[in-house]
């Protein structure tokens, strides 16, 4: 059979599902080796059994369905089958270590593009079931314009009772500062009072001193009284004691006229002096005491009315007073409602907007997770495409020893020209297959 592969090239076709190779039929009878459906990535094609037969009697090399392992050393597998390959057509016989080296081959192969195509098959399932979930759990955007329209319409409300709460505050503080101007006021009137009161409490004393004063000289002016009836009294007794001399004595009446007359103008005298003197006193005295109680009577009636302005004014801001607490009160009855109310919508919307902000972290935990998932499984088709990537290159190398070992066993032909029309057929069926 060696013999006749070196005489008789074979010749090569190349295929859309492979490569195919056909011995001449020469001495032994049709010797045929098929190597077809060898796709680059075939995903349902099935390899073809590998056929060789001499003198009508057929090999079988078929493919085997074994699982083997992630790795594939090619190199150990074709350490024996090669060397037993060459062996055999150097001693013109095909050994059996050579037929079992290339069932091995062949199931190795068959075995990783079967590796290859369950794997193509997962990663299209992946794909798949990743453009379903995109599919299922595309999010769905929801319409807020509802709570936008609300929203506004609670901040402008809010903002009107800030402005309003900001007014209120300011008369607050308006009124706050005119209770103290009018407390100012009221301290400062309380002070001209408490004066005005001690000044009254001055002339009262006064005015007891000129009571005193004048119970004195009423009784000074009793005594004179008393005194000058006294006098006119002795000066009665005396006139009569007098008349009574010139009347028992009728004989000095002459001698004794002139001085009568005398005694009688020094009495007249004495009587128009001492009448004077009380006139005096009694005019001098009132008029000292009119002029005191006009003044104390002028400065009890500027008191009087400063007393009773004080007083109104002291009413008047009385009555202030209590409007501005009472306004007072009521701002801040309205304030305390107003803040209520505003703590109440900030609660309400409070508890609304925690709700929105629970659902956006529900949200953004399954984009997380989606994105988690996305990551995952781009690693794992990295991973796939990474084994891919190394079964094709063992492919490959595997391809590549295959041709080397058709070079090595036609190298041996005598002719030439043949062996060259191999390889460059080789080639070429090589870059049509891939």
């Amino acid at each position: 059979l060696s013999s006749k592969l070196l005489h008789s090239p074979p010749s090569f076709s190349s295929t859309r599902q492979g490569m195919r190779c056909t011995e001449v039929q020469e001495g032994f009878g049709n010797t045929s080796i098929s190597v077809s459906s060898i796709p680059y990535l075939s995903s349902t094609r099935r390899g073809t059994s590998v056929y060789g037969g001499a003198g009508g009697s057929n090999v079988k090399i078929s493919y085997g369905t074994r699982p083997l392992g992630s790795g594939f050393d090619l190199s150990h597998a074709l350490q024996g089958g090669g060397g037993g390959g060459i062996g055999g057509m150097d001693n013109l016989g095909i050994a059996g270590s050579e037929k079992l080296t290339m069932q091995n081959l062949n199931d190795r192969l068959a075995t990783y593009l079967q590796k290859v195509r369950s794997l193509e098959d997962a990663n299209a399932k992946l794909e798949r079931q990743i453009r379903e979930w995109y599919e299922n759990q595309t999010p769905t955007v929801r319409d807020y314009s509802k709570y936008e329209v609300i929203i506004t319409d609670l901040r402008h409300k809010i903002g009107i009772a800030t402005q309003d709460n900001a007014r209120l505050m300011l008369q607050i503080d308006n009124a706050r500062l005119a209770a103290e101007d009018f407390r100012v006021k009221y301290e400062n009137e309380m002070a001209l009072r408490q004066s005005v009161e001690g000044d009254i409490a001055g002339l009262r004393k006064v005015l007891d001193d000129l009571t005193m004063a004048r119970s004195d000289l009423e009784m000074q002016l009793e005594g004179l009284r008393e005194e000058l009836v006294y006098l006119k009294k002795n000066h009665e007794e005396e006139m009569a004691a007098l008349r009574s001399q010139v009347n028992t004595s009728s004989v000095h009446v002459e001698v004794d006229a002139k001085p009568q007359a005398d005694l009688g103008r020094v009495l007249d005298e004495i009587r128009a002096q001492y009448e004077g003197i009380a006139e005096k006193n009694r005019r001098e005295m009132a008029e000292w005491y009119k002029v005191k109680f006009d003044n104390l009577n002028k400065e009890v009636a500027s008191s009087s009315e400063s007393l009773q302005t004080s007083r109104t004014q002291i009413n008047d801001l009385k009555r202030m007073l209590q409007s501005l607490q009472i306004e007072l009160q009521s701002q801040q009855s309205l304030k305390s409602a107003l803040e209520d109310q505003l703590s109440d919508t900030e609660s309400r919307y409070g508890v609304q907007m925690s709700q929105l902000q629970a659902t956006v972290d529900s949200l953004e935990h399954e984009l997380g997770q989606m994105r988690a998932d996305i990551a995952r499984q781009r690693t794992e088709y990295q991973l796939l495409l990474d084994i891919k990537t190394r079964l094709e290159l063992e492919i490959a190398e595997y391809r590549r020893l295959l041709d080397g070992e058709d070079v090595i066993g036609l190298r041996l032909s005598p002719t030439a020209p043949q062996a060259s029309t191999v390889r460059t057929t080789r080639r070429e069926a090589a870059r049509t297959a891939d």
